[in-house]
Parts: C-alpha cells; sequence; structure tokens
C-alpha cells in the first residue's frame, strides 16, 4: 500500500508559493454542494484480485471550500464477499480537488488491513489531479512539468506495518482533450528522484536493486515473531480521465511495479536475517465513477 500521505502539506505550501493561474487549466474542478458520487475499484496485487466500493458526497468547509467525504463497502477479496468491521465501515475518507482545501490525512490504525489499499491508492488519483492543477502548467493537449518533491511519504500503520516509505517525484502530462467525449486526460507518473530519501534501518538495504538509488522501503511484523525487510525501487503510472464540465473524476488506472529485495530477521533492526530474495511487485487498480 504505497502512497501519497504525510508530503502533501508540505506540498501544498510549495506549489501555492509559484502563484500560478490556476483558472487557466482544464482540469479545475467545479464544486457543488450534495452532489453524490460513487466510485467502483478493482484491484489486482500480485495474486490477490479485489473490488470494492466508495460512496461520497460534496461537503463545503467553513472557511468556502470544497471537499468529498466517502465511506467504503461491498468489499469482494478473491471474489468472496468479505465483512468488514463496524469500524471500517464507519470509517471516513476526505479527498478534494479543490486547490483551495487543505489536505486531510487518513487515520489508518482502525480500518481493516485489505482497505488501506483501496484508500490509499484512491487518495493516489486525487493527490495527482490535486497537484496537476496547483502547478498551473498543463493548459493544452502536450503539456508537462516535472515536480521535485523526494520527501518521504509513509503508509505505516503501526501495528503490522512498522516502517513503509517511498520518495518520489512527479511527472504530469496532459495528454488529450477530446471534445466530443467532454474528457481531459491526465498522465502522471511517480518516479525515483535522483537522491532519495527514505529512511533505511539496515547497511544491507543501502545497495541499490535496480539502476536508481533505493526509493521504496518496509518492515513488516510477521505472524511468527518474525520481521520482513524489503527494499527496492518504485514507479507508478496512472492515467486519469476527468469531465470537462466540472473536473470530476471519471475513471483512472494505476500500474504500480516495485523491484525489490526481500529478507526475513529475527530482530527488528533488521541484522538478524536471511539470505535476499528477490521480489517483484506488481499492483494494477481501475477506478469508475458510477452514473
Amino acid at each position: 500500500m504505497l502512497k501519497l500521505l504525510s508530503v502533501l502539506i508540505t506540498i501544498s505550501a510549495i506549489v501555492a508559493s509559484h502563484g500560478v493561474a490556476l483558472s487557466s487549466t482544464p482540469l479545475l474542478r467545479h464544486y457543488a454542494e450534495g452532489q453524490k458520487l460513487t466510485y467502483h475499484m478493482k484491484g489486482i496485487n500480485e495474486n490477490w484480485h479485489y473490488e470494492t466500493r466508495a460512496d461520497g458526497i460534496v461537503k463545503k468547509d467553513s472557511d468556502g471550500s470544497y471537499f468529498e467525504e466517502y465511506g467504503w463497502s461491498r468489499f469482494i477479496s478473491n471474489g468472496q464477499a468479505v465483512t468488514l468491521s463496524p469500524a471500517s465501515l464507519d470509517f471516513r475518507q476526505r479527498l478534494t480537488l479543490d486547490p483551495n482545501h487543505k489536505p486531510v490525512l487518513p487515520n489508518l490504525t482502525q480500518v481493516d488491513l485489505r482497505l488501506i489499499g483501496p484508500i490509499t491508492d484512491l487518495l493516489t488519483f486525487y493527490v495527482d489531479v490535486w497537484l496537476a492543477v496547483r502547478t498551473g502548467k498543463l493548459t493544452q493537449p502536450g503539456d508537462h512539468c516535472y515536480f521535485k518533491q523526494g520527501t518521504p511519504h509513509s503508509w505505516a500503520d503501526g501495528n503490522h506495518v512498522l516502517l513503509g516509505q517511498s520518495s518520489i517525484d512527479f511527472s504530469f502530462a496532459l495528454k488529450d482533450i477530446n471534445r466530443a467525449n467532454n474528457t481531459a486526460t491526465l498522465i502522471a507518473r511517480h518516479l525515483p528522484p535522483a537522491e532519495t530519501q527514505v529512511e533505511l534501518p539496515a547497511e544491507w538495504m543501502r545497495k541499490p536493486v535496480a539502476d536508481t538509488p533505493n526509493n521504496w522501503v518496509t518492515v513488516q511484523r510477521m505472524k511468527d515473531g518474525k520481521f520482513l525487510g524489503a527494499v527496492g525501487k518504485e514507479i507508478f503510472n496512472d492515467e486519469i480521465v476527468l469531465s470537462l464540465s466540472d473536473g470530476r473524476i471519471l475513471s483512472a488506472t494505476m500500474d504500480n511495479r516495485v523491484q525489490t529485495v526481500e529478507r526475513e530477521c529475527t530482530d527488528s533492526n533488521l541484522t538478524q536475517c536471511s539470505e535476499p530474495k528477490p521480489h517483484f511487485i506488481r499492483r494494477q487498480i481501475e477506478i469508475t465513477l458510477e452514473h
């Protein structure tokens, strides 16, 4: 579950200082309070296939900015319906495409572990669009920009995932404006920065796994009391289709690849470990707005 969390406020401050003209981009969201949205999500995480649903409603904050509040339900794991816990069903996720709204980070400590991926994947799509709009540089098909970030973001839940960080830069391109279909298509790529900033708790994690500095790391608590440490290179390729009428996300796809090595360790410092094993992770996510 590899997403954009703790860097949002930092990104907001950096891009806000640029003083860009946001009204020039066709990706800008035009909100109507009370509007309801429902997304159907399908995911493949290696051999795990799942589906779930997010139901949202547009709300207006006290400062006049807008956000969307989502609840999650109807989770299907490998073809079998899953009964989510009351805490997971009561969980509400706040997302926004309003460039004037401050991002809110989700509290993942009480939700079902199987929901963390969908929650953070939906967040990723929203952050991609939100940040692309904030750059103010995507106005015509073919426009592109590169945003250097690098600051690590976390998906650790503190229980199962003790450390989970990814360090990325963003590459955005306005692929297409289709007036006939009334859509705009955004391409967002998450790429390793020239210098990674992720926390690497063990010396063996510093050796590059691929052709760039390692920009992805995780330490997980295993059921037998051991710890699984893994490190490697992560990239995202996201394609997001938006409505030209109001900037709603109509559909989106994600191809997330991580080339890693992992070791089972008897200590949390990852010093007493088995031999490293290569592990290639590929996650494919798609969401569709239901009508």
